[in-house]
């Protein structure tokens, strides 16, 4: 059923090209891009001036390493990004996790001469394909909705949220983390200095 477009807001609601509707409320909502919005609107550049949009434009479906990092993007860290548990847990739980991580994983690049790190394509693969089989199990992926990106024209469908839960978040980054980072690519100068 197609609705009348609103002509204007009037003193008790709202006015179609029909009738009046009277309201106590009016929410406006205005198209909340969710998971990739924040990030496209930044002109981010990696490796070969590729653009984070550009990586994630089209059909191309959006990839990251635990939803911190990105392959072809060197020392750059994302809170709470695609493919993180970010708006389906609690936000400063996830934030504060994802800080002390990426603080930690800086300290450890610092300790140990390392001046470059980077997601590599192959664990990207991994960690998108392990969140997509996890939300698989849901229905988040059977509807259209904001978590899906049906609201935004043109953009890609697809479920950026890990479901896995906040505690295996945690653990599985702290795995990788006592592994000397697995899955990113490290990378010192140190050796060119001589």
């Amino acid at each position: 059923m197609k609705q009348a477009p609103i002509v204007e807001i009037t003193f008790n609601g709202l006015r179609t090209a029909e009738r009046e509707y009277e309201l106590d409320v009016i929410v406006f909502a205005t198209g909340y891009d969710a998971m990739t919005g924040p990030l496209m609107k930044f002109d981010i550049h990696g490796k070969g001036g590729v653009t984070l949009k550009g990586k994630w434009a089209g059909g191309t479906k959006t990839k990251t390493y635990l939803g911190v990092a990105n392959a072809s993007f060197p020392n750059m860290f994302m809170i709470t990004g695609p493919e993180s548990p970010s708006a389906l847990s609690n936000a400063p739980v996830s934030i504060e996790q994802h800080v002390e991580w990426i603080a930690d994983c800086l300290e450890y690049l610092h300790t140990n001469d390392i001046d470059t790190i980077e997601a590599s394509v192959e664990a990207e693969e991994v960690w998108s394909k392990h969140c997509q089989e996890v939300a698989e199990a849901t229905l988040f992926t059977k509807t259209d909705s904001w978590y899906t990106g049906a609201n935004i024209d043109g953009k890609p469908r697809g479920f950026l949220i890990y479901l896995g839960g906040v505690g295996a978040y945690r653990q599985k980054c702290d795995e990788i983390a006592a592994k000397g980072y697995e899955g990113f690519t490290l990378k010192s100068s140190q050796m060119n200095r001589d």
